[in-house]
């Protein structure tokens, strides 16, 4: 377990529902999947990278929403940047992501 943090620490996560509209596997990179993710009219579309590649294919993500932290500083990864990080569960032998059934407005906050 990880050490315990103050209620004002977790306030600081941007957590939102993100809409994939779009997923590569970049030739470039053995990990990685590339995503653009629809948060929204106040956010607008982002690019994040997710080192899943391994596991799944891009056709698993498209159009499907998920958990996404949107304010983490922009990491370059590769030949891109990635402007957050999609929250997963650590599986038994595979990372899993929380896919949203029903369906969740891109944009919502996750609190």
């Amino acid at each position: 377990m990880k050490p315990t943090i103050e209620y004002s620490d977790f306030e600081k996560l941007d957590i939102r529902i993100g809409k994939i509209i779009a997923a590569a596997a970049p030739e470039w990179s053995q990990k990685l999947l590339e995503f653009r993710v629809d948060f929204g009219a106040e956010i607008g579309e982002k690019t994040i990278l997710s080192g899943i590649k391994q596991w799944y294919q891009p056709e698993d993500f498209i159009g499907n929403s998920y958990m996404f932290i949107v304010n983490m500083a922009e990491r370059k990864m590769g030949d891109s940047i990635s402007q957050g990080m999609m929250i997963m569960a650590d599986g038994d032998d595979q990372p899993v992501p929380f896919s949203l059934k029903p369906e969740v407005a891109a944009g919502t906050v996750v609190r």
